[in-house]
């Protein structure tokens, strides 16, 4: 990790589950960057959501990652057991007390998100999106409520290096059809992106797409390939939009 931040990386998503807590927190004081200057985002898992485990869980998470507050905590999946409201309250709390700085929630679709946004003072919402899959609902509340989505799965799994006009685009712009799918991403209007990589090389290449713009031409050939394919399927997804 400490080499994604000295290639100018200043957002690091984590989770409880991920079991890279103790790693991200290494990776961070290793550095050499200030505090100050990362968003650091971690998650709760869902058998975590009762008041007393999720503060539990985040206090595990700030022990691992060796600091005293995250800037975001997220609901990782909602509950079906758990009330939203007794979750969201929890979370509230841990936010009052400065334990992180902003909360919101993962995985939701776009119904019990306004009821998150009706709770509690949620910032966004982190679900799968990637040009083979529509978000369309999730963003109409992110535009209704002036919140965020932060695209999971960017990359849908390395699949868009397959997609012929990916590959066209990108060769228009000398870049790659991972950099022209995030490109995509993050110049819509409260999108950003958390792409994995598992080298050096390619997270230096994930973070080298703010240097050209799609056109409206190129912007609309994306938006028109299938939106249907999904790469996260777990047995306790909620019923997506």
């Amino acid at each position: 990790m400490a080499d994604a931040l000295a290639a100018g990386y200043r957002h690091i998503d984590t989770a409880a589950m991920y079991d890279n807590e103790a790693e991200v927190g290494s990776g961070l004081r290793a550095s050499g960057i200030d505090r100050s200057e990362v968003w650091l985002t971690t998650k709760v898992w869902v058998d975590a959501l009762e008041p007393q485990e999720l503060r539990a869980s985040l206090e595990r998470s700030l022990h691992r990652l060796e600091v005293d507050q995250v800037d975001l905590l997220l609901m990782h999946w909602p509950s079906p057991d758990v009330p939203l409201e007794r979750t969201l309250e929890a979370m509230t709390k841990l936010r009052e007390e400065r334990k992180t700085r902003e909360i919101g929630v993962s995985n939701f679709p776009s119904a019990l998100f306004r009821e998150a946004l009706d709770l509690a003072p949620v910032i966004v919402n982190q679900v799968e999106y990637h040009p083979f899959l529509s978000a369309d609902a999730v963003l109409e509340v992110c535009e209704e409520r002036d919140v965020e989505l932060t695209a999971y799965r960017p990359l849908a799994k390395g699949k868009v290096d397959g997609e012929p006009v990916l590959h066209a685009i990108a060769a228009a712009h000398g870049k790659t059809p991972a950099q022209v799918a995030l490109r995509w991403l993050i110049g819509q209007p409260r999108v950003s992106a958390v792409p994995k990589a598992s080298t050096p090389e390619r997270r230096r290449e994930n973070l080298d797409v703010f240097d050209f713009e799609l056109s409206p031409e190129e912007h609309a050939r994306i938006d028109a390939l299938p939106k249907d394919r999904r790469e996260v399927k777990v047995a306790w997804a909620p019923d997506w939009d």
